[in-house]
């Protein structure tokens, strides 16, 4: 073989913050703090109290590989961690403070955290939690000397008191690129929440993945974003290393993520671009119809999560002239793995046309190899017909889960593709469609019934602001959807109304046999709604109306 000659310098986090101060250094940083204030600096701040958090770490006898856990909301001390952490070789672990608490305790003693670093919000869950946590524990609240909370946690620390003396500069340690660098657990639906281990090779290349689409979301130096996805969950979709490296200004949401809050942030920053799931979008267009009108500025919304309704779209982009980005990821993939950016060979389409591929999960990110596989194992056709079980694999997506062999053999095939658990279509040109969930499909009669389908048509009536399809058992054709709804202001609608709007949407025997109506639906920790908890509930449900 012969080699190139080219300098063999590792791909490492630190580079990102380094580069950041270097070339963006006046591009901002803005967070609402969980105090209630407005925090601005720069990159070039930021640099130097990373550096600061850094050399306090070194000094707790932080070492290379050792676990640092976060429990916090978007804010800069959050940003802080994600570079001061990773960049001294230590790992950080992003706990979502909406697991359950034997979960939030579980990932806290299967990872080994020797310090967790506390926003004031989360004192209270710890706090509980502390007598099944590690004796040797270090904890460390996220707040300045005078708003030390009075808490029971043993020898609490102080942030700002634990960086003040601290050296403003560091010379980050060489570290192999293939090193991990953060860790995210999964949120749990089924047995223990089970742990994604990144290392700063995958981190890089997923990152410069993203560079491929970041100008069609608004990624640019001249852009402002708002990463409304939480920093605690698979690293914020990617963005806390994709915003610096483009240069443009940052601005964290904290802990207030309703509609009227973020309209409010957006506008007062004038945001162009914002990342989140589809439950925060519901809220945030609430306010925008509330009224009539956009944040200033505001030009694109990337969301992810879960199937983005296609009446959201075209109102988006209609009325307020908001050009939406359906993504699809997981944890395991870093998390992106596909975004309906459409291309230059689109542009002639129609907006109905266009409307429809973005109801799509899109094409697969650089580095994110897909295929579909059948029941029976064998490869299908990229044709837009036929679906079977996504699979993936690529530079930044697991091989296994940490400390975990059982998940791992059960999650990768024997010739190394993750197993997603989503079915899906895929088009000749490349643009993926998620049919369901395996679990989530619905076998009526020996026809297959896509939940996600029937949802997103019945998401488009006007009344019905939240809504999830889930099996129940029948007599006659073995499962048959039941439909389970929140109506906005409490309208009033019943299951003849819901026929009538669906009847030229979906075929005849797609209707819900049933629809129950509820005042909410149960979200997981990472927003999205819950079938499992719905199944549970409604495990003895039998249908009133049924058709033969």
């Amino acid at each position: 073989m012969l080699n190139g000659r080219m300098m063999d310098m590792p791909l490492l986090i630190s580079s990102i913050i380094d580069y950041a101060a270097d070339v963006r250094s006046s591009s901002e940083i803005v967070s609402q703090t969980v105090e209630g204030n407005i925090h601005r600096y720069t990159y070039a701040d930021s640099h130097r109290r990373t550096s600061q958090l850094a050399n306090a770490l070194k000094k707790l006898g932080v070492n290379e590989g050792d676990r640092v856990a976060t429990l916090a909301w978007n804010g800069y001390r959050h940003f802080e961690l994600y570079y001061a952490v990773t960049g001294i070789g230590a790992v950080c672990h992003t706990i979502n403070p909406r697991l359950f608490a034997d979960q939030i305790i579980y990932v806290i003693n299967h990872a080994k955290d020797r310090i967790i670093f506390i926003d004031q919000t989360f004192v209270p869950i710890v706090e509980k939690l502390v007598d099944r946590l590690p004796n040797d524990l270090i904890y460390v609240i996220l707040c300045n000397k005078g708003d030390m909370p009075d808490t029971s946690l043993p020898k609490p620390l102080c942030f700002e008191e634990l960086i003040s003396s601290e050296a403003s500069t560091i010379s980050w340690p060489k570290l192999d690129e293939r090193a991990a660098s953060s860790l995210c657990y999964t949120s749990g639906t089924t047995g223990n929440p089970k742990g994604v281990l990144y290392s700063h090779r995958s981190i890089l290349l997923h990152t410069f993945g993203m560079l491929t689409f970041a100008a069609d979301v608004g990624l640019t130096p001249s852009s402002t974003v708002l990463p409304v996805v939480p920093l605690f969950h698979a690293n914020a979709w990617g963005l806390p290393f994709a915003v610096p490296l483009v240069g443009a200004k940052l601005v964290f949401p904290g802990a207030a993520l309703d509609g009227a809050s973020l309209f409010s942030l957006m506008d007062k920053e004038r945001v162009k671009a914002a990342w989140g799931v589809p439950t925060i979008w519901l809220g945030l267009l609430a306010e925008m119809r509330k009224q009539k009108r956009k944040p200033q500025e505001f030009s694109f919304m990337l969301s992810g999560g879960s199937a983005v309704p296609r009446s959201m779209i075209q109102e988006l982009e209609k009325d307020f002239g908001v050009d939406v980005t359906h993504g699809w990821g997981m944890t395991e993939c870093s998390p992106v793995g596909s975004t309906t950016t459409l291309g230059s060979q689109t542009k002639e389409l129609s907006f109905d046309e266009k409307v429809e591929l973005k109801t799509y999960q899109g094409r697969r990110m650089y580095t994110v190899d897909m295929r579909i596989v059948g029941e029976d194992g064998k490869l299908l056709p990229h044709d837009g017909k036929a679906f079977g079980e996504l699979q993936v694999k690529g530079h930044a997506i697991i091989d296994g889960y940490h400390e975990d062999e059982e998940a791992s053999v059960a999650a990768m095939t024997e010739d190394g593709w993750l197993k997603t658990g989503d079915v899906a279509r895929i088009t000749p040109e490349g643009f993926m469609m998620l049919v369901d969930r395996t679990k989530d499909l619905i076998k009526s009669g020996g026809e297959w019934i896509s939940s996600i389908d029937l949802e997103n048509a019945a998401q488009g009536h006007p009344s019905i602001m939240e809504c999830a399809v889930i099996s129940a058992y029948h007599p006659q054709w073995g499962e048959r959807p039941l439909l389970i709804a929140v109506t906005e202001n409490d309208v009033t609608l019943n299951l003849e109304d819901i026929h009538e709007y669906l009847n030229d949407k979906v075929a005849k025997w797609w209707l819900p046999d049933d629809v129950v109506f509820v005042e909410e639906l149960p979200h997981t920790a990472t927003g999205k709604i819950s079938k499992m908890t719905l199944r549970e509930q409604f495990k003895d449900y039998k249908f009133e109306h049924s058709e033969s």
